[in-house]
């Protein structure tokens, strides 16, 4: 199984109404295919319901802990909504300063 499987697996675990995983690794320094490291993720749950922003991200990161071992995910950008909260759309990612040139 695949970085990106493994880890919607384990944000199933916090119910998510809505979820996606982004692999964003393509878009930086050392990328080549295949290569997963960077990775974006949408997380809508009740699981955050009277969470502060901080709190979702370190529930988050609770369930990825295991993922996030050198050389395996380098970098994990976190959008955690309870599901009023939720527009349909997360912010874009900022490009990378490393991010090869085309």
């Amino acid at each position: 199984m695949n970085l990106e499987q493994q880890l919607i697996e384990r944000l199933q675990t916090l119910a998510p109404s809505h979820l996606e995983v982004i692999n964003e690794s393509a878009g930086h320094g050392g990328y080549f295919p295949g290569k997963e490291s960077h990775f974006k993720v949408i997380v809508v749950s009740e699981e955050f319901q009277g969470l502060r922003l901080v709190q979702r991200h370190q529930k988050i990161y609770a369930v990825a802990a295991e993922l996030m071992s050198p050389g395996r995910i380098h970098a994990l950008a976190i959008h955690a909504y309870v599901p009023s909260e939720w527009q349909g759309q997360a912010p874009a990612s900022p490009e990378c300063a490393h991010a090869p040139k085309a």
